[in-house]
């Protein structure tokens, strides 16, 4: 078993590392920036190294000096948590080169799902379903609008690496494609220093559903069941729960099996989540692969029991999985909204700033992930996500009853938040009727910013 981890991260996700590794009795260590100085994860932890400024580039995006704070203080294990150098190829092989653990799959594997354009092809090889597009990266806006031409408007156009719904253009008519091709090429080459695209049918208002995906080093390899991820604002998760209610138990079963294939034809490793498209014919196409804990992976553990983090240390302790497919049990329904620190009347500006007042909701199936709390300064140079809400009810429409007492009682001053948006999502009819897909934000945005009327809130 791991002795010390370094935990490479910040915020709630740093601090749900610590928590699992105390329980686990293994010491840790936190690195931070100089703007988390005095943050609550960087308390948490038995020792807390200072590794660069404010910017990321200079700190958590720093690979040489996340690995010599690991080796100066003696830990035998990096975790990478999501975002940042999570889904780093060359982050895992140099931790691997000083002889420290990366828990997380080879970076073989990382590599070969960090190019999606790769990813494709090899579930192409392996006969799992992809969405229809292009063979390999478009290098002219010549050959892009010959492939658009073959398979249908309206298209993606995507960045072959990196995530988080960065570097994509959609593309309705011809006259389209050219802006969109620089732009998406422009956003690749500045977000992810890679300017590859690809091409790919855009399936209209789809559900997003992922399956986590759990693999030891002894070759066992199983699946903790489905999410659906479909409430998106410009392609970034908002609201995810599981199970997914939109799947038969033959779907499931089906798109479980897909799942564990594609992770077992890659040889992978740890955990991470298969992420495909739902069409409204019920047809299902692979998307990507995320090789890192996910945002969303609460809502899994509240309806399985298993701890996620603790089975990824676990599994880089080199120990085998402590159950099979057969013996994964799901009860329940659950639900996460993520806590962002912007304001919607603003277009979703970031809000950064002090929180003066801060009241987190308790009680009877609901928890926290967070590292904020009373007096934290909210940055300006991260993510906005400050804090995830995420409850359990035996019904998919109990759980929507708890998140609205959840966001209730949740109360956050000092910064903008999206709490009120939120809070209109749990009562917008097609919210409740499960009547949701990737388009369902955009559609209803102006209604889910209009103040509440009494008739509404019945």
């Amino acid at each position: 078993m791991l002795k010390r981890v370094l935990v490479a991260n910040r915020g709630e996700i740093a601090t749900r590392i610590i928590h699992a590794c105390r329980e686990m009795n293994i010491e840790t260590v936190a690195v931070f920036s100089e703007a988390d100085r005095g943050a609550l994860f960087t308390t948490l932890a038995n020792r807390a190294i200072c590794i660069g400024g404010a910017h990321a580039s200079e700190s958590y995006l720093n690979q040489q000096a996340i690995v010599m704070a690991a080796i100066g203080s003696e830990c035998d294990a990096i975790h990478p948590g999501f975002g940042f150098l999570s889904e780093n190829a060359s982050f895992a092989a140099l931790a691997e080169e000083y002889g420290l653990t990366f828990i997380g799959p080879p970076p073989s594997v990382i590599e070969t799902f960090g190019d999606k354009n790769i990813a494709r092809a090899l579930m192409r090889e392996n006969d799992i379903p992809v969405v229809p597009g292009s063979e390999g990266l478009i290098a002219s806006v010549d050959e892009a609008h010959a492939v658009a031409e073959q398979i249908g408007y309206p298209v993606l156009i995507k960045a072959a690496s990196g995530g988080g719904g960065r570097g994509i253009r959609q593309v309705n008519h011809p006259d389209e494609m050219d802006a969109a091709f620089h732009e998406a090429m422009a956003e690749a080459l500045a977000c992810f220093g890679e300017q590859g695209v690809y091409l790919e049918k855009l399936i209209l208002n789809p559900r997003h559903i992922e399956f986590q995906i759990l693999a030891d080093t002894q070759g066992t390899i199983l699946h903790l069941g489905d999410r659906d991820c479909s409430v998106q604002r410009n392609r970034q998760k908002l609201i995810e729960e599981a199970p997914a209610q939109a799947l038969s138990a033959e779907l499931r079963e089906h798109m479980g099996q897909t799942a564990v294939k594609a992770a077992q034809v890659a040889r992978y490793v740890n955990a991470g989540t298969v992420e495909f498209i739902l069409d409204d014919t019920g047809s299902y196409y692979f998307i990507e692969m995320n090789t890192r804990i996910q945002v969303e992976h609460p809502v899994t553990e509240m309806i399985t029991g298993i701890n996620i983090v603790r089975e990824q240390i676990r599994i880089a302790s080199g120990l085998p999985l402590p159950l099979t497919q057969d013996e994964v049990s799901f009860d329940g329904h659950a639900m996460e909204c993520r806590i962002n620190a912007e304001d919607p009347d603003k277009g979703f500006a970031p809000s950064p700033g002090h929180i003066d007042y801060l009241h987190l909701p308790s009680g009877f199936g609901i928890r926290v992930d967070t590292a904020m709390h009373q007096g934290y300064t909210v940055s300006p140079y991260y993510d906005s996500m400050i804090a995830k809400i995420i409850v359990r009810g035996h019904t998919r429409n109990e759980t929507v009853l708890r998140m609205r007492r959840a966001l209730e009682e949740t109360l956050v001053q000092g910064v903008k938040t999206n709490l009120s948006l939120l809070y209109m999502i749990m009562y917008s009819p097609d919210f409740i009727a499960n009547h949701i897909d990737t388009g369902f934000i955009e559609r209803n945005l102006e209604t889910l910013l209009s103040p509440m009327t009494e008739d509404r809130a019945l």
